[in-house]
Parts: structure tokens; sequence; C-alpha cells
């Protein structure tokens, strides 16, 4: 018999306080009015979902990356669709070329401006000629429109990116992100710009396989032997063509494994790392990449007393296996924290608490009870990042201490640039690490926090990395590699360097420059600074035949590190100076950024018909759980809920439905008490607590959560605290609930349904 479809397995609560009633929109009627964000889709047997598979072809030449990214969509409905799918990509990809495949015809897509491209493929839409459009929403996350995919169509689109790979301690890695998590918003949804709009994207259930395929090849090429090789994402087959060319591909069983990072890593013999410098000789400009390795980390016992602050992300998609590795990284950091140092913990989701009024000594009693405090969380809520960061920030350094900020998140969030902003205008003497923490976490959060706050950043994709990562991130701040850099260029005429200065580095890792040159291939590159041993100096002698046509990809490189600069951790606004830079400079090198798309438009006029819009659903990312969402019902619809400005976490309810008696969180027609809703309720329970004369003489307050079900006959039942504060006042409170009067029961198309509520109780000691 099929399911009902009003009956769900699961409810999912997440951003709430009280659960007043969601409204419910259809994927085409989202009321502009209510907050931005992503919504849960149930795909069935009639849901249209256009993208058929995608798939990555890597070749990996030295240290340069170039990939071919091939997207399929296919239109199994009865009308013309237009196509829109949100992916994600590197943070340092320089994205430079796109095409469009019907049938037999390649249409080779144009760089334009932003607005002008936007319009001319609304125009080729109405017109009824096929057209893709690509457009960057951040510089990790892009957006595909496809136009008139006509029915039986099928509509290939392939674009190519190149990025520069950099070893640490020895190790080269590969990251493809397959699938972009869930971002929460505050915004309001008619009051944000057109880049932002992505966020509200459907996306299908926790566990459910994505509704495409994926494939990924790489290949690995270069002067060095390779050893090593090893994906611990994905399965794969690796194939040695000899001691320094290698094929990854990925094994058949893993075809819909689009839903985590696809993360390859690989070393050269003898850990060599290959430093030196490219140079390319272009018709007009020429352009070098120049990487050199600073020496090994020196131990040092001259470490000053520090101060750590972890800021700790509690939020409902780190729910599940993202929270319990942030748990573990944080026993590890605090366990090995010396007496000498102090910490504390803040603890944010929709609002933030520390666990301290100010930082303490990492003393045994101490540590247990941070280590306790991070135990009890489970994940919930809302993802108020910002506030978070202000209250951390705002927290007076301790004197003669070396105040480091270390936040844990997923980076679910809309505000990158602003995040910089914050940290780059309020940094004295701190430095901001950032880890990562999930199977497809926000890169570009995490590396520009990392950034702006001149630290580190680490990424945890799963429970067994914790250990290691933790351990990594007390070397690096306890041992910088190499301090107060200074550039300087020998008979080399260089130009147009990135970056004008260095920051501390902390990793095993080289320096990177980027440039351009002017006049002969000569000279010297020079990089100086202070070790724990003292002065330490490192020289790249430059020769005319390092010149080679193969390292054209370094004028890409040069201008997407040149955008960065610009523009990944900075705000411009339209029509501004930074605006038009960043403009004339992807239209120049032909590159994607916020300000120049790509646009492939067909010369035939292929249908008559309005399209209709169809947006791709994405399956959430591998470990991640419902609440990142919120809850959805199975009718392709929106929720919405109106967020307190202090959220407090409220764990998943499993529930047993069945078909026969369905139960509801959102009704047509909520259930009544006394005339009023759940609020009356509220007062009504209140009025009737006895606090018990134990939990006065212990002193026992604070805030519990309790579901409880009205059923078809208006019945209180079901009653249950899931999330207490201790058991005296449990107790009480299901007492007094299940003393409730009648309700006026809830009504769904007109029939008695049960719905069922989640209520929060506060708890004050009596005067």
């Amino acid at each position: 018999m099929k399911k009902s479809i009003y009956s769900i397995s699961k409810v999912f609560i997440c951003q709430v306080v009280l659960l007043t009633p969601f409204l419910v929109f259809s994927q085409n009627e989202i009321r502009e009015d209510k907050i931005l964000a992503p919504w849960l889709q149930v795909v069935g047997d009639t849901t249209l979902v256009p993208l058929l598979s995608t798939s990555a072809n890597v070749q990996i030449a030295g240290v340069i990356a170039d990939v071919h990214i091939s997207q399929v969509f296919h239109n199994t409905g009865k009308k013309p669709i237009e196509a829109i799918y949100v992916f994600p990509g590197s943070t340092r990809s320089a994205v430079y070329a796109m095409r469009m495949i019907i049938g037999k015809r390649t249409i080779v897509a144009k760089i334009e401006e932003r607005k002008k491209a936007r319009k001319d493929y609304e125009a080729a839409k109405k017109q009824g000629k096929s057209a893709s459009l690509l457009e960057q929403q951040r510089p990790n996350v892009f957006q595909m429109n496809v136009a008139n995919i006509l029915p039986g169509d099928t509509i290939v689109v392939e674009m190519n990116y190149t990025e520069l790979l950099v070893p640490e301690k020895g190790i080269y890695q590969f990251v493809y992100p397959t699938v972009i998590g869930p971002r929460y918003s505050n915004k309001k949804a008619n009051n944000v710009p057109e880049n932002d709009k992505w966020v509200a994207n459907p996306y299908t259930k926790e566990g459910t396989a994505p509704t495409y395929t994926f494939n990924i090849s790489v290949s690995i090429v270069g002067d060095i032997p390779l050893k090593d090789i090893h994906c611990p994402t994905h399965k794969t087959n690796v194939n040695f063509e000899g001691l320094s060319s290698a094929n990854i591909k990925l094994d058949p069983s893993e075809k819909y494994a689009g839903n985590r990072d696809f993360i390859l890593e690989y070393r050269l013999t003898g850990n060599t790392v290959q430093s030196g410098i490219l140079l390319y000789k272009g018709k007009t400009e020429n352009f070098f990449l120049a990487m050199i390795q600073p020496p090994q980390t020196i131990k040092t016992d001259e470490i000053p007393p520090r101060e750590y602050l972890f800021i700790v992300d509690v939020s409902g998609s780190m729910s599940g296996f993202p929270i319990d590795i942030s748990k573990g990284i944080l026993r590890k950091l605090i366990d090995n924290l010396r007496p000498e140092d102090k910490f504390n913990v803040l603890l944010f989701a929709g609002g933030s608490r520390l666990m301290n009024q100010e930082s303490v000594s990492a003393t045994k009693e101490n540590i247990e009870k941070a280590i306790n405090t991070i135990d009890n969380e489970q994940g919930g809520g809302g993802t108020e990042l910002l506030p978070a960061l202000r209250q951390a920030l705002s927290l007076k350094p301790l004197p003669n201490y070396s105040t480091t900020f270390i936040i844990l998140t997923d980076g679910y969030v809309d505000v990158e640039k602003e995040t910089f902003e914050l940290i780059s205008n309020n940094l004295s003497n701190a430095n901001f690490f950032a880890f990562g923490i999930g199977s497809s976490v926000n890169r570009l959060l995490i590396e520009g926090i990392a950034h702006a706050g001149q630290g580190e950043s680490f990424v945890v994709t799963k429970q067994e990395e914790a250990a290691a990562q933790a351990e990594k991130f007390r070397e690096y701040v306890q041992n910088p590699q190499l301090t107060n850099i200074k550039i300087a260029f020998k008979d080399f005429k260089t130009y147009a360097v990135i970056p004008t200065q260095l920051p501390d580095v902390f990793a095993q890792r080289p320096v990177l420059l980027y440039g351009k040159w002017n006049g002969e291939a000569q000279g010297s590159i020079s990089v100086s600074g202070v070790t724990g041993k003292g002065m330490w100096e490192g020289n790249l002698s430059i020769t005319k035949n390092k010149c080679n046509n193969k390292n054209s990809a370094i004028k890409y490189l040069w201008a997407r590190k040149k955008i960065e600069q610009l523009a990944d951790f900075n705000k411009a606004t339209p029509d501004s100076d930074l605006q038009l830079k960043i403009t004339n400079l992807g239209l120049k090198y032909n590159l994607l950024t916020d300000f120049t798309s790509f646009i492939a438009i067909d010369s035939e006029q292929r249908t008559k018909d309005q399209a209709k819009t169809v947006v791709q659903p994405l399956p959430l990312p591998q470990g991640v759980s419902n609440y990142a969402v919120g809850y959805s019902s199975t009718q392709m619809s929106i929720v919405n809920e109106a967020v307190p400005e202090k959220v407090e976490v409220v764990r998943e309810v499993e529930t047993a439905i069945t078909e026969e008696e369905p139960v509801f969180m959102i009704v047509e027609q909520p259930a009544t008490f006394n005339g009023g809703d759940i609020n009356t309720f509220r007062e009504w329970v209140g009025k009737n607590l006895k606090y018990p004369v134990e939990a006065v003489s212990k002193k026992i307050s604070g805030k519990l959560y309790v579901q409880f079900t009205v059923n078809s006959k208006g019945q209180v039942c079901d009653v249950k605290v899931i999330r207490g504060i201790d058991p005296l006042l449990d107790v009480e409170v299901i007492r007094v609930i299940k003393l409730s009067p009648l309700w006026n029961p809830a009504k769904q198309r007109g029939t008695r349904v049960k719905q069922q509520f989640i209520m929060s109780i506060l708890f004050t000691i009596p005067n």
C-alpha cells in the first residue's frame, strides 16, 4: 500500500525555542519576506531531476592541475525546461573556459560582464534558444543555468579550471569538492543580492544517494618518481605507468559517491618537494611562479605562555559525526595544554555562551569541566557566527600572554566576507586558526578565517583524523617556521608581484610568489626570515631555459591570485573601483569572477513554449543530518521559521509514525487550547507547576524542552522531556502537562489529526 504523502519518519527541529506553526509554500511561491534558507525535497518517481551525471578529468603536471568538468543534463518531462544546478569548486580554481554541446553542435562560451551575460541569457531563453550561463556566487560556489532543454534532450556543458598544488610536509593533496553543504542564513529573501539567492536550494534527505552519477579520473605526470598515492575519501584503482606517472580512476562502486569531497594525496620519492621557478613568456606579458621551501621546523622550549579561546560551532548542521569530531579535537587540544597556559570555550549556534567568564588555567579540573561541557552538546539551531566572533573579539586579552583563537565549524554560513572583514578589522595580537569539520566543508570560510587572522587552516573529514590534526595544530602554533619574511629580486625585472607582504609561515610548505617580468630571464630571487636558530635565506637562480610554453596556466594562476587578493576576502560594492578592477581582470584573462560570467547561446530557435524552471536538488554531504536544513513536508515544499534572536539547542526527535495515524507539526488548522495557541498552554502550565523543594535547596534553574502530542480527540499524550535540566524538574513538568484539559484538535483537509509540539519551560528559583 502506498504511503500517505503526509507520512514522515522523523521530525526535525532546528532553530526553535518554541515551535509555532510553520509557513509552507510550493517551490515557485517563495515568500520573499521570509528568511533565506535551504529546504528539504523528497524526490519521487515523478520528480524532475535534470542533472544526469557530473564527471571530472584531472591532469596534474608537476605542481599544476588542469581540471575538465562535464555536466550532463537530460529532460525526461514533456515540456521545455530550464535547469539550475549549484555546485562547488576549489577555492584556488581559476575557471577559464566553458562549452555547450547539443547533439553534434558545440558552442564555445565567451566571457562577459556579469549583468550583460545574464541579460543575454534571459533574452535567449525567451526566444526559445538553448543557452548556458555559468556564474560565480562565491569563489568556491558556482551556478549553472541551462535554458530550453527540450523533452528528450541531452545537453552537455563542459568547463575547465586550473589550480596550483601546494605540498605540506612533502604531501601533495588534490581536492575536488563534489557538493555544497546547506548554508545557514538569517537574511530576508527580499533583501539579498542575486549572488546570495542560491542559498535557497533544495536538498534531499539525510542518507539519500545523489540523484546523479559522479565520476573522476586523475593523471599525474612529473619529473620525480611517485610514491604513496592514496585516496582517503573514495575507493579508487591506481595504475602506475612508470616511475613518475600514474592514472587514478574512481571505482565503479562509487558512482553515487558525489556527496563528499574527493581527496587524493601522494608523495614524491624521498619526500622531495618541487620547489623552484616556472616561467612563461607570452605575446604581451610574461609571468613567473616561484616556490621556495623554508627550513624544517625548529623545536624550541622558549615558548611564551599562551591563552587559547576555542570557538565551537554546535549548530544543527554539526549534529552527528561533525560535532563528535569537534569533541575529539578539543579533548586532544585541551589535554595537551601546559600548566602555564590558559583557555576558554565559547559555544555558538543561534546564540553563544562562554564556559567561563574569563580564561582559566589548564588544570586537570578545568580541563575536565571543559570536556564535560562539550560532551553534553548534540548539535542544533542556527549558525550565528558573526555574533560569536564579536563576543570573542570583545574579550580582554590576558597581559603577557600570546592569544590564539581556534574556530571549529563546517562553515555552512553565507557571511564569509563579513567574517573576514570582522577579523581583519579587529585583529591585534592574536592569530586565528580554523578547523573545518565534515566531509564537504565550506573551504572558502575555513581558509579565509586563517588568511584574515594570520593563522593556519585545517580540514578534518573523519573521526580518526582528529588526533593527528590536533597534534599538527599544536606543532604549528608553538613553533612558527619562518617569521619576518622579506623578498629580494636581483637582476630580475619584476612587477605586479603577489603577495607584497608574506605572513609568518607555520606549515612546512613552500613560500609562493606570483608575478610578471620584463626583459631577460636572468638573475635570482631570495627569501629571508627568522627561524628558531636565527636568520635564514633561500635563493632561486633564474635561467632562460626555465621558460616553457607548457607553463601557460601561470597567467591564469596569477590573475586568480590577484582577484583573490582584491575580492575573496573583501566586499566589493556595486560600481566601485574594486568591482571595475575585478571585472577588467576577468575580461582580460578570460576568467570567471564575481562580476564576469561565461555565456553560450545556440543560434537556433528550438521552441516557442515557455521553459519551466527546475532547480536540481543536492544531496546532503555525507555525515550531515537533516538538522542542517530544517523540516520539510513531502510535497516539494519550503519551510521557513521565524528564528528568535537567541536559539537553544534541541535534539532530533525520533517518532514512530504509521500511515493510519500520521503526526503533523505543520497543519492547515493548528490545535488550540482554551481558544489560544501554544503560548496560552505554556502560561497554564506555568501557573500549575510546583517548584520541588529539593530543587530550590539545590538552586537548580534553567530551561528545559518537552515534547507532547495532541491527538485527534484533543487529548494530550506521549509527553516526554527531550532536553532536561534535572530529573526533579522533568518529573514535575510531565505531571502538569498530563493534567491538561482537552484541546480543540488540529485539522488537515477537514479531518482531525494528531499534532506534535515542542515547548520550552523556564524554571527560575522562587524568591
